[in-house]
Protein backbone atom coordinates (compact mmCIF):
# COMPACT_ATOMS: atom_id res chain seq x y z
CA UNK A 1 0.00 0.00 0.00
CA UNK A 2 2.95 2.35 0.39
CA UNK A 3 3.15 2.28 -3.41
CA UNK A 4 -0.43 3.57 -3.72
CA UNK A 5 -0.76 7.24 -4.59
CA UNK A 6 -3.28 9.78 -3.33
CA UNK A 7 -4.50 10.15 -6.92
CA UNK A 8 -5.24 6.42 -7.09
CA UNK A 9 -7.17 6.61 -3.83
CA UNK A 10 -9.27 9.49 -5.17
CA UNK A 11 -10.00 7.55 -8.36
CA UNK A 12 -10.94 4.47 -6.34
CA UNK A 13 -13.22 6.45 -4.00
CA UNK A 14 -15.11 8.04 -6.90
CA UNK A 15 -15.47 4.65 -8.61
CA UNK A 16 -16.76 3.05 -5.41
CA UNK A 17 -19.22 5.88 -4.81
CA UNK A 18 -20.67 5.71 -8.31
CA UNK A 19 -20.30 1.99 -8.88
CA UNK A 20 -19.04 2.80 -12.36
CA UNK A 21 -15.72 3.53 -14.06
CA UNK A 22 -17.48 5.76 -16.58
CA UNK A 23 -19.27 7.98 -14.03
CA UNK A 24 -16.08 8.26 -11.95
CA UNK A 25 -14.19 9.34 -15.08
CA UNK A 26 -16.82 12.00 -15.80
CA UNK A 27 -16.57 13.38 -12.27
CA UNK A 28 -12.78 13.48 -12.30
CA UNK A 29 -12.46 14.70 -15.90
CA UNK A 30 -10.47 11.61 -16.86
CA UNK A 31 -10.91 9.01 -19.57
CA UNK A 32 -12.54 5.72 -18.67
CA UNK A 33 -9.39 3.70 -19.55
CA UNK A 34 -7.32 5.94 -17.25
CA UNK A 35 -9.69 5.23 -14.35
CA UNK A 36 -9.57 1.49 -15.04
CA UNK A 37 -5.75 1.50 -15.12
CA UNK A 38 -5.51 3.42 -11.83
CA UNK A 39 -7.88 0.98 -10.10
CA UNK A 40 -5.95 -2.00 -11.49
CA UNK A 41 -2.67 -0.59 -10.16
CA UNK A 42 -4.25 0.01 -6.76
CA UNK A 43 -5.68 -3.52 -6.76
CA UNK A 44 -2.20 -4.86 -7.44
CA UNK A 45 -0.79 -2.85 -4.52
CA UNK A 46 -3.47 -4.21 -2.18
CA UNK A 47 -3.10 -7.77 -3.38
CA UNK A 48 -6.84 -8.52 -3.34
CA UNK A 49 -9.75 -7.68 -5.67
CA UNK A 50 -11.45 -4.40 -4.78
CA UNK A 51 -14.52 -4.74 -7.00
CA UNK A 52 -16.69 -7.44 -8.45
CA UNK A 53 -18.80 -6.69 -11.50
CA UNK A 54 -22.41 -7.87 -11.74
CA UNK A 55 -24.00 -6.78 -14.99
CA UNK A 56 -22.91 -3.21 -15.62
CA UNK A 57 -22.55 -2.29 -11.96
CA UNK A 58 -19.45 -2.54 -9.80
CA UNK A 59 -19.77 -3.75 -6.21
CA UNK A 60 -17.16 -3.51 -3.48
CA UNK A 61 -15.51 -6.64 -2.15
CA UNK A 62 -14.74 -6.93 1.55
CA UNK A 63 -11.25 -5.58 0.89
CA UNK A 64 -12.73 -2.79 -1.24
CA UNK A 65 -15.09 -1.73 1.55
CA UNK A 66 -12.22 -1.63 4.03
CA UNK A 67 -10.20 0.50 1.62
CA UNK A 68 -13.14 2.85 1.02
CA UNK A 69 -13.56 3.41 4.76
CA UNK A 70 -9.85 4.16 5.00
CA UNK A 71 -9.98 6.55 2.04
CA UNK A 72 -12.81 8.50 3.61
CA UNK A 73 -10.88 8.87 6.86
CA UNK A 74 -7.76 9.95 4.97
CA UNK A 75 -9.61 12.56 2.89
CA UNK A 76 -11.48 13.87 5.91
CA UNK A 77 -8.21 14.13 7.84
CA UNK A 78 -6.54 16.03 5.01
CA UNK A 79 -9.51 18.39 4.74
CA UNK A 80 -9.41 19.00 8.50
CA UNK A 81 -5.67 19.64 8.28
CA UNK A 82 -6.11 22.12 5.44
CA UNK A 83 -8.78 24.04 7.33
CA UNK A 84 -6.80 23.96 10.57
CA UNK A 85 -3.76 25.45 8.83
CA UNK A 86 -5.96 28.15 7.33
CA UNK A 87 -7.32 28.87 10.80
CA UNK A 88 -3.80 29.14 12.22
CA UNK A 89 -3.02 31.63 9.47
CA UNK A 90 -6.05 33.65 10.58
CA UNK A 91 -8.14 32.70 7.56
CA UNK A 92 -11.40 30.78 7.65
CA UNK A 93 -11.50 28.82 4.43
CA UNK A 94 -12.59 25.43 3.21
CA UNK A 95 -15.84 23.73 2.24
CA UNK A 96 -19.05 23.57 4.28
CA UNK A 97 -21.69 20.97 3.41
CA UNK A 98 -25.20 21.71 4.68
CA UNK A 99 -28.42 19.78 4.09
CA UNK A 100 -31.75 21.44 4.92
CA UNK A 101 -35.38 20.41 4.71
CA UNK A 102 -37.46 21.98 1.97
CA UNK A 103 -39.17 24.69 4.05
CA UNK A 104 -35.78 26.00 5.23
CA UNK A 105 -35.04 27.20 1.70
CA UNK A 106 -37.12 30.29 2.49
CA UNK A 107 -34.64 31.66 5.01
CA UNK A 108 -31.33 29.76 4.89
CA UNK A 109 -29.97 31.81 1.94
CA UNK A 110 -30.57 34.95 4.03
CA UNK A 111 -28.43 33.47 6.79
CA UNK A 112 -25.69 32.33 4.45
CA UNK A 113 -25.29 35.73 2.81
CA UNK A 114 -23.86 37.59 5.85
CA UNK A 115 -21.82 34.50 6.81
CA UNK A 116 -20.18 34.32 3.37
CA UNK A 117 -19.47 38.05 3.47
CA UNK A 118 -17.76 37.62 6.82
CA UNK A 119 -15.79 34.55 5.66
CA UNK A 120 -15.31 34.87 1.88
CA UNK A 121 -12.88 31.95 1.76
CA UNK A 122 -15.58 29.41 2.61
CA UNK A 123 -17.29 27.49 -0.19
CA UNK A 124 -20.76 26.23 0.68
CA UNK A 125 -22.59 23.22 -0.71
CA UNK A 126 -26.32 23.44 0.11
CA UNK A 127 -28.66 20.48 -0.39
CA UNK A 128 -32.41 21.08 -0.10
CA UNK A 129 -34.45 17.92 0.40
CA UNK A 130 -37.20 16.26 2.47
CA UNK A 131 -37.06 14.67 5.94
CA UNK A 132 -36.59 11.14 4.61
CA UNK A 133 -33.61 12.07 2.46
CA UNK A 134 -32.12 14.10 5.31
CA UNK A 135 -32.17 10.98 7.48
CA UNK A 136 -30.52 8.97 4.69
CA UNK A 137 -27.82 11.62 4.31
CA UNK A 138 -27.26 11.53 8.07
CA UNK A 139 -26.90 7.75 7.95
CA UNK A 140 -24.32 8.07 5.17
CA UNK A 141 -22.43 10.96 6.85
CA UNK A 142 -22.76 13.07 3.70
CA UNK A 143 -22.86 16.54 5.28
CA UNK A 144 -21.36 18.64 8.07
CA UNK A 145 -24.59 20.14 9.43
CA UNK A 146 -28.33 19.64 9.00
CA UNK A 147 -31.12 22.18 9.46
CA UNK A 148 -34.38 20.50 10.43
CA UNK A 149 -37.79 21.51 11.81
CA UNK A 150 -38.24 18.68 14.30
CA UNK A 151 -35.87 16.65 16.41
CA UNK A 152 -35.46 13.17 14.90
CA UNK A 153 -35.55 10.03 17.00
CA UNK A 154 -31.94 9.20 16.17
CA UNK A 155 -29.92 9.21 19.43
CA UNK A 156 -26.58 9.76 17.68
CA UNK A 157 -27.20 13.44 16.95
CA UNK A 158 -26.26 16.70 18.60
CA UNK A 159 -29.23 19.04 18.15
CA UNK A 160 -29.43 22.78 18.93
CA UNK A 161 -32.52 25.03 18.56
CA UNK A 162 -31.51 28.31 16.95
CA UNK A 163 -34.50 30.07 15.34
CA UNK A 164 -38.23 30.36 15.98
CA UNK A 165 -40.54 28.68 13.46
CA UNK A 166 -44.11 29.75 14.33
CA UNK A 167 -47.02 28.14 12.49
CA UNK A 168 -49.90 30.49 11.61
CA UNK A 169 -53.35 30.13 10.04
CA UNK A 170 -53.33 31.46 6.47
CA UNK A 171 -56.50 32.34 4.55
CA UNK A 172 -57.34 34.15 1.30
CA UNK A 173 -57.70 37.86 1.89
CA UNK A 174 -61.46 37.76 1.24
CA UNK A 175 -62.17 35.05 3.82
CA UNK A 176 -65.04 35.88 6.26
CA UNK A 177 -62.76 35.49 9.30
CA UNK A 178 -60.28 38.11 8.08
CA UNK A 179 -60.47 41.16 10.35
CA UNK A 180 -61.85 39.33 13.38
CA UNK A 181 -59.93 39.38 16.66
CA UNK A 182 -59.23 36.45 18.99
CA UNK A 183 -61.14 33.93 16.89
CA UNK A 184 -62.02 30.86 19.02
CA UNK A 185 -60.24 27.84 17.63
CA UNK A 186 -63.56 25.97 17.50
CA UNK A 187 -64.67 28.33 14.70
CA UNK A 188 -62.27 26.47 12.43
CA UNK A 189 -64.50 23.37 12.71
CA UNK A 190 -66.09 22.68 9.37
CA UNK A 191 -63.66 24.92 7.49
CA UNK A 192 -62.27 23.64 4.20
CA UNK A 193 -58.61 22.89 4.99
CA UNK A 194 -55.58 22.32 2.83
CA UNK A 195 -53.14 20.05 4.65
CA UNK A 196 -49.59 18.90 4.12
CA UNK A 197 -49.17 15.22 3.36
CA UNK A 198 -49.42 12.64 6.22
CA UNK A 199 -46.09 12.39 8.03
CA UNK A 200 -45.30 16.08 7.62
CA UNK A 201 -44.05 17.73 10.80
CA UNK A 202 -46.36 20.71 10.22
CA UNK A 203 -49.39 18.46 9.84
CA UNK A 204 -48.55 16.50 12.98
CA UNK A 205 -48.32 19.71 15.02
CA UNK A 206 -51.61 21.06 13.62
CA UNK A 207 -53.48 17.79 14.05
CA UNK A 208 -52.28 17.46 17.64
CA UNK A 209 -53.63 20.94 18.47
CA UNK A 210 -56.96 20.26 16.74
CA UNK A 211 -57.37 16.93 18.55
CA UNK A 212 -56.63 18.61 21.88
CA UNK A 213 -59.43 21.15 21.34
CA UNK A 214 -61.81 18.80 19.49
CA UNK A 215 -61.66 20.78 16.26
CA UNK A 216 -62.88 18.81 13.23
CA UNK A 217 -61.88 20.42 9.93
CA UNK A 218 -62.70 19.17 6.45
CA UNK A 219 -59.51 18.23 4.64
CA UNK A 220 -60.26 19.24 1.08
CA UNK A 221 -56.77 18.80 -0.31
CA UNK A 222 -53.54 17.11 0.74
CA UNK A 223 -50.50 18.66 -0.93
CA UNK A 224 -46.84 17.86 -0.63
CA UNK A 225 -45.36 21.33 -1.02
CA UNK A 226 -45.84 24.74 0.57
CA UNK A 227 -45.87 26.41 -2.84
CA UNK A 228 -48.82 24.27 -3.95
CA UNK A 229 -50.66 25.03 -0.71
CA UNK A 230 -50.17 28.76 -1.15
CA UNK A 231 -51.50 28.61 -4.70
CA UNK A 232 -54.52 26.64 -3.49
CA UNK A 233 -55.23 29.24 -0.78
CA UNK A 234 -54.90 32.06 -3.29
CA UNK A 235 -57.35 30.18 -5.52
CA UNK A 236 -59.94 30.15 -2.75
CA UNK A 237 -59.83 26.40 -2.15
CA UNK A 238 -59.53 26.71 1.61
CA UNK A 239 -57.30 27.76 4.50
CA UNK A 240 -54.18 26.16 5.93
CA UNK A 241 -51.48 26.33 8.59
CA UNK A 242 -47.97 27.15 7.39
CA UNK A 243 -44.68 28.26 8.82
CA UNK A 244 -44.52 32.05 8.80
CA UNK A 245 -41.19 31.71 6.97
CA UNK A 246 -42.99 30.43 3.88
CA UNK A 247 -44.92 33.67 3.42
CA UNK A 248 -42.42 36.42 4.27
CA UNK A 249 -39.83 35.60 1.66
CA UNK A 250 -41.78 35.44 -1.60
CA UNK A 251 -43.49 37.80 -3.97
CA UNK A 252 -47.05 36.56 -3.40
CA UNK A 253 -48.00 39.44 -1.10
CA UNK A 254 -51.58 40.64 -1.22
CA UNK A 255 -53.12 37.19 -1.67
CA UNK A 256 -53.09 35.99 1.96
CA UNK A 257 -54.10 37.06 5.44
CA UNK A 258 -52.93 35.69 8.80
CA UNK A 259 -55.97 34.89 10.94
CA UNK A 260 -55.98 35.84 14.61
CA UNK A 261 -56.96 32.41 15.99
CA UNK A 262 -56.50 31.50 19.64
CA UNK A 263 -53.69 29.00 20.40
CA UNK A 264 -51.87 30.29 17.33
CA UNK A 265 -49.11 30.70 16.40
CA UNK A 266 -47.99 27.18 17.26
CA UNK A 267 -44.53 27.70 18.69
CA UNK A 268 -41.90 25.56 16.99
CA UNK A 269 -38.19 25.92 16.30
CA UNK A 270 -35.61 25.31 13.67
CA UNK A 271 -32.76 23.07 14.76
CA UNK A 272 -29.19 22.65 13.58
CA UNK A 273 -27.88 19.11 13.99
CA UNK A 274 -24.61 17.24 13.56
CA UNK A 275 -23.62 13.62 14.01
CA UNK A 276 -22.62 12.98 17.63
CA UNK A 277 -19.50 11.02 16.75
CA UNK A 278 -18.32 13.42 14.05
CA UNK A 279 -15.60 15.93 14.78
CA UNK A 280 -16.72 19.15 13.16
CA UNK A 281 -14.27 20.91 10.90
CA UNK A 282 -13.10 24.42 11.74
CA UNK A 283 -15.48 25.76 9.09
CA UNK A 284 -18.50 23.76 10.30
CA UNK A 285 -17.85 24.72 13.90
CA UNK A 286 -17.58 28.38 12.86
CA UNK A 287 -20.95 28.23 11.09
CA UNK A 288 -22.57 26.41 14.03
CA UNK A 289 -21.40 29.11 16.44
CA UNK A 290 -22.58 31.76 13.99
CA UNK A 291 -26.09 30.29 14.01
CA UNK A 292 -26.26 29.94 17.79
CA UNK A 293 -24.82 33.37 18.56
CA UNK A 294 -26.80 35.23 15.92
CA UNK A 295 -30.13 33.46 16.50
CA UNK A 296 -31.82 36.36 18.31
CA UNK A 297 -30.88 39.05 15.76
CA UNK A 298 -31.87 36.62 13.01
CA UNK A 299 -35.31 36.15 14.55
CA UNK A 300 -35.79 39.91 14.63
CA UNK A 301 -34.83 40.24 10.97
CA UNK A 302 -36.64 37.17 9.62
CA UNK A 303 -39.91 37.13 11.55
CA UNK A 304 -42.48 39.88 11.16
CA UNK A 305 -44.64 41.01 14.07
CA UNK A 306 -47.39 38.42 13.83
CA UNK A 307 -49.81 40.59 15.76
CA UNK A 308 -49.29 43.37 13.25
CA UNK A 309 -49.87 40.98 10.36
CA UNK A 310 -52.97 39.45 11.93
CA UNK A 311 -56.21 40.30 10.16
CA UNK A 312 -54.39 42.19 7.41
CA UNK A 313 -53.31 41.11 4.00
CA UNK A 314 -49.60 40.61 3.71
CA UNK A 315 -49.59 43.33 1.08
CA UNK A 316 -50.58 45.80 3.81
CA UNK A 317 -47.88 44.62 6.18
CA UNK A 318 -44.65 46.57 5.85
CA UNK A 319 -41.88 43.97 5.33
CA UNK A 320 -39.42 46.39 6.87
CA UNK A 321 -41.14 46.12 10.25
CA UNK A 322 -38.78 43.48 11.58
CA UNK A 323 -39.73 42.81 15.18
CA UNK A 324 -39.64 39.42 16.81
CA UNK A 325 -42.84 37.35 17.02
CA UNK A 326 -42.15 37.17 20.71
Amino acid sequence: MFHATLHQLKVFEATARHGSFTRAAEELYLTQPTVSIQVKQLTKAVGLPLFEQIGKRLYLTQAGQQLLDTCQRVFEGLEQFEMAIADIKGMKQGQLKIAVITTAKYFVPRLLGPFCQRFPGIDISLKVTNHQNIQERMANNEDDLYIISQTPEQPDLKVHPFLENPLVVIAPKNHPLVGKKNIPIQELSGEQFIMREPGSGTRQAVQSLFDEHEVDVKVRLELGSNEAIKQAIAGGLGISVLSVHTIISEGTTGEFAILDVEHFPIERHWYVASLAGKQLSVVADTFLNYLLEESHPMAQKLLPDIKLATATTLEETDPELVTSSK
